[in-house]
């Protein structure tokens, strides 16, 4: 399998989702802009989705997945098959269980999660509608995200990469065509919530049928491959979801912080979570099966040459994103939310917190990279120990920066917490030996900077002032945002074409 082309398809697909991500968030600015109702859906969504990030996408994921790999090299299929079956079994059980749980407590959980709205009793009560609403959604995705690991572990990358379209395409025609109909119409992006896990998992179904491993409900909690995946996940929700847990810890401080704090902090991580996603995401989707095969096979050089191809990838297309990021804020910000009940005000705020993330950008998309590499060993202590101490370490920058920067020193903790996540993991791989890096990155590097300082000048020159993007209208806006991004890119491979970087240079193949 060339892993190159595989990654080529997964971001592409990616790319698809975080296009119509881009437009229902930019509906939803429209139609709600920034305020009471918005603050009120995003903690209640994010309540749910960060559960989904910790239990699905992160711990869990990176718990079944190399077990998986080992079950498709050493055992028969229908061995495997029985582990899909329990697994998928108990897992729903145990969230059909927590969803019910959600639902009953949404009161206490928003008072947990957000605790600045208990001051305001209407704010307060709404957020616990919606919440009761969006909770269930946890019980979908998490399905979706077991249904994508088969599929992924088996070659399919496009199929998952896919998948949250549906959530996009949920959002837009509740926008557009439902929210008229509903009394209070921040109500239906709650319900899109719930549709959109729905149709996600009926999507990925008939790609099970296809290859035969549709799970079935078959209970055994005898089955010894069943507790390896639970005893694996544990730990696992702390060293992979660390940034995650930290986003939940930022609601609250940003409680207390004035009306629209957790929208502006939404719309910015939304622009954040399109490169993360594209790359970060695709990037640690399709090293884990891959590295977890070598590690069964024992062949560590293969494990080293595969981390190493992952690592020049994520220094080779994050680094010029976050450039980007920053140097771009205000068109970005602008061109994509300034529209409606979204204010100039809404556009500043955004703006700040935007490039407070864009400095750990890096750090956000290597820890995709390098946590995957401790997991695909089965190896859970030594993540969970980084990842403790990168928490204390993020909230202790949230208490000094938030006193002088308010929702923008939330988000660049973030951002610094990850770089010093991803330094950790990277310092303990190198110590164990465990990763041995190939030749040449010192000369690589400085290619890469310097391709950088010739982009950022480029996009400082082409995009002018801060001031005139708040008055172009949307076609214009849309065209030059095009515009800059064709100049950024072209500037900055055209630099690194001349330089001597080649595309055949990335081309990794593995056996499938």
């Amino acid at each position: 399998m060339n892993l190159l082309k595989a990654l080529a398809t997964v971001g592409s697909m990616t790319f698809v989702s975080r296009i119509l991500g881009f437009v229902r968030d930019t509906l939803i600015a429209r139609v709600f802009g920034a305020g009471f109702a918005t603050d009120a859906f995003f903690v209640a969504f994010r309540i749910p989705n960060l559960l989904r990030r910790i239990s699905a996408e992160g711990a869990f994921s990176q718990a079944f997945v190399p077990i998986l790999a080992e079950y498709k090299e050493q055992r028969t299929t229908e061995q495997t098959h029985a582990l899909i079956n329990h697994v998928a079994s108990f897992m729903g059980l145990c969230l059909v269980l927590v969803s019910i749980l959600g639902m009953i407590a949404a009161p206490w959980v928003v008072q947990i999660g957000a605790p600045g709205f208990s001051e305001d009793a209407t704010k307060f009560q709404l957020t616990v509608e919606l919440l009761r609403i969006t909770f269930p959604y946890i019980l979908f995705i998490s399905l979706v995200s077991l249904a994508g690991g088969v599929l992924n572990t088996y070659g399919n990358f496009s199929v998952p990469a896919l998948t949250p379209v549906w959530l996009n395409l949920s959002f837009i025609v509740g926008v557009l065509f439902v929210a008229p109909y509903f009394d209070h119409s921040v109500k239906v992006l709650a319900w899109a919530v719930f549709v959109g896990g729905i149709l996600q998992l009926a999507y990925q179904l008939p790609s099970l049928r296809k290859i035969g491993l549709l799970p079935r409900f078959e209970l055994n909690l005898h089955d010894p491959g069943v507790w390896r995946v639970i005893k694996l996940m544990g730990p696992a929700i702390f060293g992979v979801s660390i940034a995650q847990i930290s986003l939940l810890i930022n609601t609250i401080f940003a409680s207390f912080l004035p009306t629209g704090s957790v929208s502006w902090l939404y719309y910015a991580d939304r622009l954040m979570e399109f490169p993360t996603g594209l790359l970060g995401v695709a990037l640690g989707t399709i090293l884990l099966p891959s590295m977890a095969k070598s590690f069964v096979d024992k062949t560590d050089d293969e494990f080293s040459r595969l981390l190493d191809w992952g690592l020049r990838l994520t220094f080779l297309l994050a680094m010029p994103a976050a450039v980007a990021l920053a140097v771009l804020s205000m068109p970005l910000v602008a061109g994509l939310f300034h529209y409606g009940k979204f204010t100039i005000l809404d556009v500043e705020m955004t703006r700040q917190a935007l490039m407070a993330y864009s400095l750990g950008l890096l750090g956000l998309i290597l820890v995709k990279v390098l946590a995957p590499a401790f997991y695909s060993r089965q190896n859970i202590k030594t993540p969970v120990k980084i990842a403790i101490v990168t928490l204390i370490a993020t909230q202790l920058m949230n208490l000094i920066f938030i006193g002088s920067l308010k929702h923008a020193g939330l988000a660049l903790a973030i951002g610094l917490g990850a770089c010093f996540n991803a330094g950790l993991l990277y310092f303990y791989l190198r110590r164990s030996k465990v990763f041995k890096p190939q030749s040449g990155w010192p000369k690589f590097l400085s290619k890469l900077l310097v391709a950088l300082l010739v982009m950022a000048v480029v996009l400082k020159l082409v995009a002018g002032t801060d001031e005139v993007w708040l008055h172009y209208h949307l076609l214009e806006k849309l065209l030059r945002l095009s515009l800059l991004l064709f100049a950024g890119a072209g500037s900055y491979f055209l630099t690194l074409w001349l330089l001597g970087i080649r595309i055949d240079q990335f081309i990794h193949r593995t056996t499938q």
